[in-house]
């Protein structure tokens, strides 16, 4: 991670300039002192003052400190000094619209030096300008060259709606004032139009020349960009790749990861995969009978190249029908049973039905297709340059083996994880079995790698110039432990650690936990919400309440309703719509009950009058039904551990300290917090999980807790 830097003076002149500048001509600027406090500790990180050799800095910091402001004023200077890139990465695309609609624009008047900005999104946001032209000339590009089925593009006929639409993305594509990028088009388009215009990367390649394509001129932009804002999956697939795919090389940026509580589970959904063996099988059949087409690209001087990718895939497509059959008569005898879910993990032992032989020779078959699809793209590339006449169907061609690279690559990969072997301190991947849930005979192999720190060291920790990681929730249980582990950093390893409070007085706003009959494990449990909720909801104007799951806030509901509750339930409508109901029902004076599950404990921002009654009917504990969390915790217990105080109890702290965080919004905000969940003081870990919340008022049975700062 080593570079030259410039001198620490020249940068801590253009930070206090910056500073100066935004205090005296921003309207309605509040300094904060965790702010400023989290901008000294960044640019010492940067300059190496901690380790010159490893720059990470991981930062929690509460919500109100502003710190996407603070790590614009800390990295900018410092990247444009040292000629480095500033990546931002999000989770959510709510705050990558705050960052470049309003973060970077405030912030840029008053930067010195000055910088340009940049949003970068995946290829699926853009159209391909050939596929769009072809479709409004009333032929896809399957028809046109006869590729079988290996277009998406080959579907329904499209509506006359859809043909609308289509002739009014046409033409505003025609006469450039619409670039091809869907989030920039005024009205939602539809999807499976959508689907036939999209950029893929099997049918947008560099060597087809296609400079005026709407994606790959995103992608030039960037490289005027100082700042580039990216999502971690964008970020994650092209660390993945090596870097330097679609963003600059590592070594080139200053990464700043906001909302990193995200980064281990976007990495580890990276590495996955997922083979339909049934559909992998039918696809390389349709490959194998088309491939006969390549003679009238190739002639004879492709014949060699020709037979060796036949021989490739007519060796693949038998070893992938072997493993399928095997676990089809499994099933169908019994042998193998799966859950209600369609999944059968497979425990970290040996695979099953002597899997890991058959495996075995589909990975190896899958490098020699891999291998033997080479020699026709470079062949069918010259033939690019030398017959221009043919170029359309020398493209589709193009398109078709980088497609079958694409597959055969995946399955390679999967083969490979799928039999790895873990060595001895090695947590060994997630392995299971999955079927389709519309059609049964749809048999898919799934593996998940659990462990990515190192894969995240090898990708990004050691070879970037410089790593920022923030969130509000970093900690678990008041220590870092929980996420250094998850993302592969070590305690001794020179990252910097800082956790800032929020200036938000928590004093002001009540935690209740009444004395309640039963804990959420009792039978009686539901019907205990359906009674207590209504004595939490009398008398209060803007109320949330968040459920453990669908089933239960359901039953909730049907029985609030029937008892005359007007309320808006998650899934009932959009998300946008339930909350912009809301907030006029607040802004009108009527009382207000929004009804949520998990995902409105994150990035639901309903501030001042929006919000003041907060409901959390029971602790965040996941219930490990998922074939990843089934192996995370078999292999914890193997190694000795335990995967409630390991794995559980960190994970609920982190979530309750989110779904806590829907309350405060402001300096100004207020209200209360009613858990109802006796388990806080039941158990003997309620303590740890009250400890590592915010120092709310506390009332527990009725008693007030004076909290510690």
């Amino acid at each position: 991670m080593s570079t030259k830097h410039q001198p620490a003076n020249h940068y801590q002149t253009l930070v206090q300039e910056n500073y100066r500048r935004l205090s005296k001509n921003l309207p309605g600027f509040i300094p904060r002192r965790e702010q400023n406090y989290l901008v000294a500790e960044m640019g010492k990180v940067l300059l190496g003052q901690y380790d010159k050799a490893r720059r990470i800095l991981v930062a929690e910091a509460g919500t109100g400190i502003g710190k996407s402001l603070a790590y614009l004023q800390a990295g900018i200077p410092w990247a444009k000094a040292n000629q480095k890139k500033v990546v931002i990465s999000t989770a959510t695309l709510a705050l990558q619209e705050q960052l470049v609609d309003k973060d970077l624009p405030l912030f840029l008047p008053y930067s010195k030096p000055s910088f340009r900005f940049a949003l970068a999104k995946g290829r699926a946001r853009y159209c391909c300008a050939r596929r769009l032209a072809d479709l409004a000339g009333g032929t896809s590009q399957g028809q046109m060259f006869d590729v079988g089925s290996f277009e998406s593009t080959l579907s329904a006929p499209l509506t006359a709606t859809q043909q609308t639409q289509l002739a009014e993305l046409w033409q505003a594509y025609q006469d450039q004032s619409w670039k091809g990028d869907r989030d920039s088009w005024p009205s939602p388009i539809d999807q499976a139009l959508w689907q036939q215009l999209q950029a893929e990367r099997h049918s947008c390649q560099p060597m087809l020349g296609h400079q005026h394509c709407p994606f790959h001129q995103a992608r030039a932009e960037l490289e005027h960009a100082d700042v580039i804002v990216v999502n971690h999956a964008l970020l994650l697939a092209d660390l993945s790749m090596g870097g330097g795919i679609v963003l600059p090389e590592p070594e080139q940026c200053l990464y700043i990861l906001d909302e990193a509580h995200h980064i281990a589970t976007v990495a580890r959904e990276q590495g996955s995969i997922r083979l339909n063996l049934r559909q992998l099988r039918r696809s390389l059949e349709q490959f194998n009978k088309w491939q006969g087409k390549l003679n009238d690209l190739l002639g004879v001087d492709g014949q060699s190249a020709i037979g060796r990718l036949q021989h490739s895939s007519a060796q693949l497509i038998p070893a992938l029908t072997q493993v399928y059959q095997t676990l089809f008569s499994a099933l169908q005898r019994q042998e193998l049973t799966t859950d209600e879910q369609g999944c059968l993990r497979f425990n970290t032992g040996d695979l099953p039905c002597g899997l890991d032989e058959r495996l075995s020779i589909v990975k190896e078959d899958s490098q020699t297709f891999c291998r033997a699809l080479g020699p026709i793209n470079t062949q069918l590339a010259d033939q690019l340059k030398l017959n221009p006449s043919q170029a359309p169907a020398i493209e589709a061609a193009l398109a078709i083996i980088s497609q079958q690279q694409l597959q055969g690559e995946q399955i390679r990969d999967g083969a490979t994880l799928l039999l790895r072997a873990p060595g001895p301190k090695q947590t060994p991947p997630a392995r299971w079995l999955a079927l389709d849930k519309k059609d049964h005979q749809d048999i898919m192999l799934c593996a998940t790698p659990l462990a990515v720190g190192h894969l995240l060291e090898q990708w990004c920790w050691s070879r970037a110039s410089a790593v920022v990681m923030m969130s509000a929730t970093l900690t678990a249980l008041n220590d870092f432990g929980y996420f250094r582990r998850a993302v592969g950093l070590r305690q001794d390893d020179g990252s910097h650690y800082i956790r800032l409070n929020s200036p938000f007085n928590y004093a002001e706003a009540q935690l209740i936990i009444p004395d309640l009959a039963c804990e959420p494990s009792h039978p009686d449990f539901n019907d205990l919400l359906t009674t207590q909720i209504p004595i939490w909801l009398k008398n209060q104007a803007a109320s949330l309440v968040l459920f453990s799951s669908y089933r239960q806030m359901q039953h909730v509901a049907a029985s609030l309703r029937a008892q005359g509750y007007s309320l808006l339930v998650q899934g009932e409508a959009s998300r946008q719509a339930l909350l912009r109901l809301h907030k006029d029902k607040c802004d009108g004076k009527q009382p207000s009950i929004l009804f949520g599950t998990g995902s409105f404990s994150e990035g639901l921002d309903l501030p001042n009058h929006y919000l003041t009654n907060l409901i959390i009917t029971k602790l965040p504990f996941a219930v490990p039904t998922s074939p990843v969390e089934e192996a995370m915790a078999e292999w914890i217990t193997l190694c000795g551990g335990n995967p409630f105080m390991q794995l559980a109890l960190p994970e609920a702290s982190r979530k309750l300290i989110q779904a806590c965080g829907r309350l405060l919004r402001t300096e100004t905000d207020t209200g209360r917090i009613v858990l109802l969940d006796k388990r806080l003081v039941s158990k003997r870990y309620g303590p740890a999980l009250l400890q590592a919340l915010p120092p709310f008022n506390k009332q527990l049975h009725g008693k007030t807790v004076k909290s510690e700062v």
